[in-house]
């Protein structure tokens, strides 16, 4: 089966482009390192941490397994991690898989019939998981029992399965994309939001203490500034610091050390990288700001649309410098000052002149 953190669009791209949130197979082993492996060493997501504490806590003094457990959110916010760790706190086993690895129902049913008494199964971006493996996961997560069909035609027999009781934990970047019914299966349902810079901020020193790179305060905050919120973009950038620092610094990671390393990999104040700024500067340069169709867009910076909406757009719109609007994509105020031109009036962001009132013209102006 795949391993868990499920490859985006940008996963054939990803050596290059560095704020991507989505990770390749290359860098796996590296995220593994850093990451948390108990609840109380993960930083930030106080509430769902809070909660999943109570949760676990809670099964393990009635000695049963817990609610299945579904986690939602964009990529790189530690979804996968916290997998880990509630298998880690329960002291079981944890089978790891993804929805697209799943597309019959024997290939679940061959995974369920293998687990432990009380192991965690977790499936990543479970949304895509196949509908007839679907169906047969809910008679598992709610009985602990699967029919498995042998024969075709009419002389198929159903066989039913017992399973032991698992702990089944759902992760998802698209939580819109469950059925209902998949959805009501999960007991405890949790949603995790960007990283604030402090929370980067002290990630990264727990990072660089783990991969043993000397880093400054100041180098740290100019990190976390740039890794767009996101702790797998974070310490993916810690990693190609420290590399400028070690061949062309003196190996610690100050302010002055991130900035010109993150100018050689293109990765600016903001955190935009070549492809994000190629689609702002073709928004305001050759379409003068905008609306311009989605596939269009593509086009202009030489990419696939989906490319550019899934992996630029996000960020893009939430730092608030492309807007989705009816007639297409639309570059803010913001984005013309970022790119050091001076907007239009009438620009989508700006002030709307006011409008004059007929009542409260002058006489010389009626």
């Amino acid at each position: 089966m795949t391993a868990s953190g499920s490859l985006g669009p940008a996963a054939a791209d990803s050596e290059s482009n560095l704020v991507s949130a989505y990770v390749s197979e290359a860098e796996r082993d590296a995220e593994v390192s850093v990451r948390p492996k108990r609840l109380d060493e993960f930083i930030a997501q106080h509430r769902v941490r809070d909660q999943l504490d109570l949760l676990l806590q809670g099964a393990m003094r009635r000695g049963a397994p817990p609610d299945h457990i579904l986690l939602s959110g964009p990529p790189g916010l530690g979804k996968t991690t916290l997998a880990n760790i509630v298998a880690a706190e329960l002291g079981t086993g944890i089978r790891v898989t993804s929805g697209p690895a799943i597309e019959r129902s024997g290939d679940l049913a061959a995974i369920l019939t293998s687990l432990a008494e009380g192991d965690v199964l977790f499936i990543d971006e479970i949304h895509r998981i196949a509908r007839p493996a679907e169906e047969l996961l809910y008679s598992a997560m709610e009985d602990f029992r699967v029919d498995v069909v042998v024969g075709k035609g009419p002389g198929a027999t159903a066989i039913p399965l017992d399973v032991e009781p698992f702990t089944l934990v759902g992760a998802t970047t698209r939580s819109g994309l469950l059925t209902g019914p998949m959805r009501d299966r999960f007991g405890f349902v949790a949603h995790l939001d960007f990283y604030a810079p402090a929370e980067l901020e002290a990630l990264l020193r727990r990072s660089a203490r783990i991969l043993g790179v000397p880093i400054t305060d100041e180098g740290a905050a100019e990190i976390a500034g740039r890794s767009r919120g996101t702790p797998r973009i974070a310490n993916r950038l810690l990693r190609r610091v420290r590399d400028f620092a070690e061949v062309r610094a003196d190996g610690v990671v100050t302010v002055e050390t991130a900035r010109a390393a993150l100018t050689v990999y293109d990765v600016d104040a903001l955190g935009l990288d070549r492809l994000d700024r190629a689609v702002l500067t073709a928004l305001v340069d050759s379409f003068r700001g905008g609306p311009v169709g989605l596939s269009t867009l593509a086009v202009a910076v030489g990419e696939q649309p989906d490319t550019v909406e899934e992996v630029c757009e996000p960020f893009l719109v939430r730092a608030g410098l492309l807007a989705r609007t009816p007639r297409g994509r639309v570059a803010t105020e913001a984005a013309w000052h970022h790119l050091g031109r001076t907007p239009p009036n009438g620009t989508f962001g700006t002030e709307a002149p006011p409008v004059p009132d007929l009542f409260s013209m002058d006489a010389d102006e009626t």
